[in-house]
């Protein structure tokens, strides 16, 4: 490139950004200039400055000179425009900041329903006697299963039915599979034998948190959810003192018009054992199960069954959110649609 078609494309370069600087009547505006002309990447005197290499070899002193002296003359409006525009100039086109205007609502967050759902469960069975344990997510089979009288062969332990850990170890023809292999908990069950092998009796306690299974999703049902697990263990304890602390949580906790049922059932860990349904919509819906501890739990945790007795509850957490606020599809809890958890 010819010396003199260079310095001409400089001094139009140098024109056009201070015609644009002085134009800017905001901050943004100057930011874009500022990008168009000087941009570390693609800035006109960036694009310009790359064909100094075209320019002979003896006119690139020059060349070079003339670059530098726009540069700075391009870098000194600029500074002029944003001091115009920031302060100390003429900030009539300048954005201003008006004190008298009200200021903006901040947004406030919102506990989730199952977080508030679970504190307000904690705190009626505090009120009923009961304080609350917790143990891990992460199971052995021995806490699952066994203990819980949850045979090697019982359907429950299937692989497809749980979410092992150790698949090598569950094989489903494996009747010698190790029994310490690792799961997601399927139910809070497990806590209650945690408390139980490090408590001597009376045992009143509630546990909850989250369990896994491999449930098909629909409105009702997810792979994930919650559950309240209830254990009292002392001399004396009956079925009917079971169904009363039931009918008193329910109550308080879904108001003194909710009805709920007790129907016959089996679980290895109780007996007699019963499903608890409370009605919703016209129909039923099952809160969760429960009954007396199977005696051949309290002997897996050292317990005399001959001294003492008790009962065991679990109650999907989930579900008792959905009938005290009216939510027809679990789903929705786990979608985390702020508009939806705003309502509550």
């Amino acid at each position: 490139m010819a010396l003199p078609a260079f310095l001409t494309q400089l001094g139009e370069l140098l024109d056009s950004a201070v015609e644009s600087f002085k134009k800017a009547a905001h901050v943004e505006d100057l930011e874009k200039s500022r990008i168009e002309f000087l941009g570390a990447k693609q800035g006109q005197l960036k694009t310009v400055q790359k064909q100094m290499g075209g320019v002979d070899k003896e006119d690139r002193p020059e060349a070079g000179k003339k670059l530098n002296e726009v540069k700075q003359a391009i870098n000194a409006a600029f500074e002029a425009a944003k001091e115009r525009l920031l302060g100390g100039g003429d900030t009539t086109t300048a954005e201003a900041f008006d004190v008298t205007l009200p200021g903006e609502t901040l947004t406030l967050g919102h506990v989730h329903p199952i977080t508030q759902t679970i504190e307000e469960i904690k705190d009626i069975m505090g009120r009923l006697g009961f304080s609350v344990a917790e143990g891990p997510e992460i199971e052995d089979e021995w806490h699952n299963f066994e203990a819980l009288n949850i045979p090697l062969e019982h359907p429950a332990r299937d692989p497809l039915d749980n979410f092992y850990l150790a698949a090598a170890n569950v094989a489903a023809s494996d009747k010698t599979k190790s029994q310490n292999a690792l799961l997601l908990r399927s139910q809070t069950s497990t806590v209650q034998i945690r408390v139980m092998e490090k408590t001597p009796p009376p045992v009143r306690i509630v546990s909850l948190g989250r369990v896994y299974r491999p449930d098909e999703v629909d409105a009702t049902h997810y792979p994930m959810f919650h559950q309240i697990e209830g254990l009292l263990i002392d001399t004396q304890v009956t079925l009917a003192d079971l169904k009363s602390v039931l009918r008193l949580f329910a109550s308080s906790y879904l108001g003194e018009d909710v009805h709920i049922r007790f129907r016959p059932s089996f679980f290895p860990f109780t007996e007699p054992s019963v499903e608890v349904d409370m009605n919703w919509q016209g129909g039923w819906l099952e809160m969760g199960g429960a009954g007396m501890v199977d005696p051949n739990v309290l002997s897996a945790v050292g317990y005399d069954p001959e001294e003492v007795t008790g009962f065991a509850f679990g109650l999907g957490i989930e579900r008792l959110c959905m009938r005290r606020h009216g939510i027809n599809d679990i789903r929705e809890l786990y979608k985390n649609d702020v508009r939806f958890l705003a309502q509550f």
